[in-house]
């Protein structure tokens, strides 16, 4: 008993309630303002409201959407690709606010649902997007040398696959 001092008991105690308090505080701030951004990551059928000028059939391309975080690579590739595909990522950008902002290059025919010619040529492409529901993504496609965004709604293909499924069975 003789080891037993009332200074270093009080001052144990302080520091463990510091200790305590802290983390409480740390917790709770962690729960109410660090959110985890939404995912997005996954294949999204990209249906075009007008044709591309000087394309003939560039209504449906095939958005392919990985996600770290709020960083994000993607791959715009014709609407007929295989889920399989294995497409090195041409686009890059950052998940803010609900909102996507990817930009990169990609290649005409891809863009024009055309074959593929040896020398395919690169657009620099925009594509900007918000996050309104689970369901659909609106945005605007940007395309290097044509004058207007063109709108456009990114539908996930899993939920498509499923219901398509279900109908079959």
């Amino acid at each position: 008993m003789n080891h037993f001092n009332f200074k270093s008991l009080g001052f144990y105690g302080v520091a463990i309630i510091s200790v305590l308090v802290l983390f409480k505080t740390v917790s709770v701030y962690g729960e109410n303002n660090l959110k985890a951004p939404p995912a997005v990551n996954g294949r999204y059928r990209l249906t075009l409201a007008e044709n591309l000028p000087n394309c003939e059939k560039s209504d449906t391309l095939t958005l392919n959407i990985e996600q770290s975080g709020i960083y994000l690579n993607a791959s715009v590739l014709p609407a007929n690709a295989k889920a399989d595909t294995d497409e090195k990522h041409s686009l890059a950008g950052i998940l803010k606010n609900q909102q996507l902002n990817l930009a990169g290059k990609v290649g005409r025919s891809i863009l024009c649902n055309i074959p593929q010619p040896q020398n395919d040529p690169l657009n620099s492409v925009t594509i900007q997007m918000q996050l309104v529901d689970k369901g659909s993504i609106t945005g605007e496609l940007t395309v290097n040398g044509i004058p207007q965004t063109l709108k456009f709604t990114a539908v996930p293909q899993k939920v498509q696959e499923k219901s398509q499924k279900s109908k079959n069975h």
